[in-house]
């Protein structure tokens, strides 16, 4: 049976964000003011009420402030005791009367500290959890924690094995959301549980010598179309954020929206082997007496009960398990081998647009496929690099944690841009008689498959994780743990030329443990205009294409370190990027390729099928992009195939 598992997260974060200034009212700020401590430990009380009468255990993630606070440790202890919640760490919840008169500072993000700062601050706040408790935690997290402050709780604290590290798309899109004043940067990681490695806290682990030594989870749970195409703070299964959106009725206040979105999370162990996550995450500032987001109070209450219950329905129904973090963490790594991706094949349930999305991640990328866009991919992050990318006060990078991406249609245009220049996507071309059609404009639907990898495939690290990992789990090679093939088939679509009619098929196949996307484009049936006429020979040209780009942002990187190649045997053309719109083709190409320095990374194409010919464009200052990609020639029931390749640059 399928294994629905949610984590129900609670902290008593006795100087919440926001909370300060709402139940001031307009006095000057002072963040040890009795009633607002009283008030915030009053609705972390009610948030376990709402947990535990629906017979659902919590994690209970203490912050700096509630140290302090006997009466929240007190019930932190009893709690453990009566109902199994686990007492965790967050290093959220920092601002007290006694952090900023020890750190001099308003900062609360603990990645944006300097480093030297995080180890003090990680060390305050272990410590002072091992005096309230006689123990140190096993499970902490925060928004994000970036890869060294991991490695640093890790080797000092080894008890701790599970963290939330990152928050799913919250870059620009939430900035500008928050009137351009929310400063924390970090698109790009999982949607779900991973591995994160040592190196770079959104790329998962490929193996035991990248393991950071903890399992990661999201902070949230978010829909992943409403959230990726506009703010995610509107779409997540934090019953709030729904609340915020505006996705409720006003009269009835009722959110069949939330619902929906937790179902759908359970319909994704139909792609995992039979798992599937979910997490509540919720401090007291988003219950707050005053109300918040146009809710008053007892909506905001009703929402967390209503929430609350669904999920202790589900268990008392047998279609969900509670856990706690540590629980989870000791599961997640029973049941996932390194290199096995996470998958969702996700539908639009909130504008009823009937968009559909597939979501792949593994150590090596995330991609993100577009239906509504013939299966386009519109975002593709090389995780295979494991971009060593330190964040805080005294590096590159103090606000901005995310990870880079070649491909993305929401800040580098995708298919639908400017009336000059391109915009980020791979897709392709299909051309005859001078007429050319982009499959970015046939809508269809995937269809979700799998299959072993052969021992070509396989390549030998893979074989001795997927040893390891079986041999602990007591299953052989063909089990659930064995390297498989992730296979999205589209349903065929009509492309009309004024003479005839192509219906084409694609296949994607996403080879686990390899960095390697397969997309096949078959071509079922060619269908004259007119009867009678014979276009079983017709001349059909297709144009596989990637147009790329590196960044975090909306705005352009400097492309000069860039350098496009085609290969075929020893020969090799080269553009350097200089910006000057050159372009370059190959008959017969063994690759087409582009090395991307700044974020060490090497994108490539190769390609079977007939008169195949590589090619590879440079960019220009309005349009700062690169192209690379295959033409070819396809005629009825012939199969042309391309390979979309990421490696590590050197």
């Amino acid at each position: 049976m399928d294994k629905f598992i949610v984590n129900i997260i609670h902290r008593p974060e006795m100087v919440p964000e926001y909370a300060e200034k709402v139940t001031g009212h307009g006095k000057a700020e002072d963040i040890g003011r009795k009633e607002l401590l009283t008030e915030n430990l009053d609705i972390f009380k009610t948030q376990q009420e709402c947990a535990h009468k629906n017979g659902l255990k919590t994690t209970i993630e203490m912050t700096y402030a509630s140290l302090f606070n006997e009466e929240a440790i007190a019930l932190a202890k009893e709690h453990h005791e009566k109902y199994g919640d686990e007492i965790a760490l967050t290093l959220l919840g920092l601002p007290c009367e006694e952090f900023r008169e020890k750190y001099k500072t308003k900062d609360f993000c603990i990645w944006m500290f300097s480093m030297e700062d995080k180890k003090a601050i990680v060390q305050d706040v272990f410590e002072k959890f091992h005096e309230c408790f006689g123990f140190y935690p096993e499970s902490t997290g925060s928004y994000y924690m970036d890869a060294e402050l991991t490695n640093y709780i890790k080797e000092t604290y080894p008890s701790v094995k599970c963290a939330v590290a990152t928050c799913w798309e919250e870059g620009p899109k939430a900035y500008h959301t928050c009137n351009n004043s929310w400063y924390t940067f970090m698109d790009g990681g999982p949607w779900a549980p991973w591995i994160p490695s040592k190196q770079n806290t959104h790329a998962p682990a490929a193996n035991e010598a990248e393991d950071s030594g903890i399992v990661a989870i999201p902070h949230l749970s978010r829909d992943l179309i409403a959230c990726y195409d506009g703010n995610g703070s509107n779409f997540g299964t934090h019953p709030q954020n729904v609340l915020r959106g505006m996705i409720y009725d006003t009269e009835t206040w009722e959110y069949p929206y939330l619902y929906n979105l937790i179902d759908q999370y359970r319909y994704q162990a139909k792609f995992n082997n039979g798992y599937s996550y979910n997490m509540m995450f919720v401090g007291p500032g988003w219950m707050n007496k005053m109300g918040r987001w146009e809710a008053p109070y007892e909506l905001l209450l009703k929402s967390y009960e209503d929430g609350c219950a669904y999920y202790g329905k589900l268990k008392k129904e047998g279609k969900l398990i509670d856990m706690t973090m540590s629980e989870f963490a000791d599961y997640y790594r029973q049941k996932k081998s390194y290199t096995e991706p996470e998958c969702a094949l996700w539908r639009d349930i909130l504008y009823g647009s009937k968009k559909q999305v597939f979501w792949y991640c593994d150590p090596y990328m995330r991609a993100g496929v577009n239906m509504d866009q013939g299966g386009a991919i519109v975002d593709l992050r090389p995780y295979v690099a494991k971009l060593n990318w330190p964040v805080g006060i005294g590096t590159p990078h103090i606000q901005d944690a995310s990870y880079p991406f070649l491909i993305q249609e929401k800040y580098r245009a995708g298919y639908f841009t400017h009336y000059a220049g391109e915009g980020t996507i791979r897709s392709a071309k299909i051309c005859h008689n001078g007429e050319e059609v982009d499959l970015c404009l046939c809508r269809t639907k995937a269809h979700f498959s799998e299959e072993i990898l052969s021992g070509e495939e396989m390549s030998s690290k893979q074989s001795a994780d997927v040893a390891v990992k079986n041999e602990t789990a007591g299953i052989g090679c063909s089990g659930e743990n064995a390297p498989k093939n992730r296979i999205l088939t589209l349903d065929s679509v009509d492309i009309e030329f004024s003479d005839l009619t192509v219906k084409l098929q694609t296949v994607m196949t996403f080879i686990e443990g390899t960095g390697s996307i397969r997309i096949d484009r078959k071509v079922l049936e060619v269908t004259p205009a007119e009867e009678g006429v014979d276009v079983s020979a017709a001349d059909i040209t297709i144009n596989e294409y990637m147009v790329g780009c590196y960044g975090t942002t909306e705005y352009t990187e400097d492309m000069s370190s860039l350098t496009l190649s085609l290969t075929k045997g020893d020969e090799k053309t080269e553009i350097p990027y200089e910006y000057k719109c050159r372009e370059a083709s190959l008959e017969g190409a063994d690759r087409s390729a582009c090395v991307v320095p700044p974020i060490e990374t090497v994108v490539s194409m190769t390609c079977e099928g007939r008169d195949k010919a590589g090619y590879i464009k440079e960019g220009y200052a309005f349009s700062p992009m690169f192209t690379i990609g295959y033409t070819g020639k396809l005629c009825e029931k012939e199969v042309f195939t391309t390979w979309l390749n990421l490696e590590k640059a050197n």
